[in-house]
């Protein structure tokens, strides 16, 4: 059988990342390979509880269609929480989308033509780049660093570039690098993006996983004119099979997501809406993260302890405050997917870094997730992979 499928198809490809949590599933694979958080830290007796009260006390209004935007209960939560972030709002600018992704892929939708322009941070979050790549737009890598996006490289390409149309940025904890932009990077962003008339996308699934230091303003809290987008989630603080985000605008740009919505999904569950909403009722969400980052810090330390003990000199490493990962380069001459392969032969697992580069590229680089794998496994998967790559040195 052969179908006419359109054009936008050609480009898009299976996410590695999907690809390799398949053979990940394989329980004698030490997998440092997915963004998953610790299964272990699911509150499953009080979603067991959580739900039996929605069902006992809403079970009707719980299993019928909601609205578009959300469960207001919810939203208004939302917009209470986002001071977190340094930001006042309210819960009419606040969408329930499904996971924080489904507001990536609107992004696209709402803003790129083919041939639009996406600036993005280099190395950028793959998730992002597959959604996008839907709407075939071009990709330019802005040079980044220890305290995020080059901001003398980001006026050059704004000022040399036509039809740029996004910047899309995840200032806390970088996915893949683990990095954090500085507070005056983040004011810097605005005052480009306002000169240039441009949205920025600000993509926050980590922010308020940091184990030291202060939580910085969010670059939104420093919008001047509404044109930061704000992607958030509770798949990193509660429970990613619920598949809750949100996107927090001004109503104007927000609207638009709302439009597209409709069209995508009707609304988020809202069953899982509901249960979520009577969690944050009755129990404290920050006590809760505060169990995950205990958990998290001890592996992000003891993973980072294992590489400096047992990687070779050559291979240097970030150091991440917070966040689920830690970003590898290799010797210019080693290619991580080949890396990738020997170490799957003594079942551990990882993402090559090249796929984070939309233009391609950097291949002698790779992603380790520290908060899945237990301390044990942590430790013999690190020395592992460390034989891996002396092997190949």
């Amino acid at each position: 059988m052969t179908l006419d499928y359109s054009e936008r198809m050609g480009s898009i490809k299976a996410s590695e990342i999907r690809e390799l949590l398949k053979l990940t599933q394989k329980p004698e694979i030490i997998s440092f390979a997915g963004g998953l958080p610790a299964p272990e830290l699911f509150p499953v007796e009080i979603v067991k509880e959580m739900s039996a009260e929605v069902l006992d006390e809403m079970g009707t209004q719980a299993l019928q269609y909601g609205p578009t935007e959300g469960f207001d209960p919810l939203r208004e939560k939302i917009a209470k929480r986002m001071k977190k972030f340094g930001v006042d709002t309210e819960a009419k600018n606040i969408l329930i989308t499904s996971g924080s992704q489904q507001g990536l892929d609107f992004t696209g939708k709402i803003f790129l033509d083919k041939d639009d322009v996406v600036l993005c941070e280099s190395p950028s979050y793959l998730g992002a780049l597959n959604a996008f790549k839907a709407y075939q737009p071009k990709f330019i890598e802005v040079p980044t660093d220890n305290d995020g996006m080059n901001m003398d490289e980001l006026e050059k390409i704004l000022e040399s570039t036509d039809n740029i149309k996004v910047i899309y940025v995840i200032p806390d904890f970088q996915n893949p690098s683990g990095r954090t932009w500085s507070v005056e990077r983040r004011k810097r962003i605005i005052e480009l993006a306002n000169k240039h008339n441009l949205p920025i996308v600000e993509d926050n699934p980590y922010g308020e996983l940091r184990f030291e230091g202060e939580m910085p303003p969010s670059i939104k809290s420093f919008d001047t004119e509404g044109r930061v987008i704000f992607l958030g989630t509770f798949s990193k603080t509660f429970c990613p099979g619920f598949r809750l985000g949100w996107t927090c605008a001004e109503y104007e740009v927000l609207n638009k997501y709302i439009l597209i919505k409709q069209g995508a999904d009707l609304q988020a569950s809202t069953l899982s809406q509901m249960i979520l909403d009577r969690f944050l009722t009755k129990y404290d969400l920050d006590e809760h993260i505060e169990k995950i980052k205990a958990v998290y810090v001890k592996r992000r330390d003891l993973m980072l302890k294992t590489m400096e003990e047992e990687f070779p000199k050559e291979v240097s490493f970030t150091r991440p405050e917070g966040g689920l990962f830690t970003w590898v380069t290799l010797p210019e001459h080693i290619n991580a997917r080949d890396l990738a392969t020997k170490a799957i032969e003594k079942k551990v697992a990882f993402v090559p870094g090249g796929s984070f580069f939309p233009n391609g590229g950097n291949e002698n680089t790779f992603r380790l997730n520290y908060s899945n794998m237990d301390e044990e496994r942590i430790v013999i998967g690190v020395t592992r992979l460390a034989e891996s790559i002396k092997e190949m040195i």
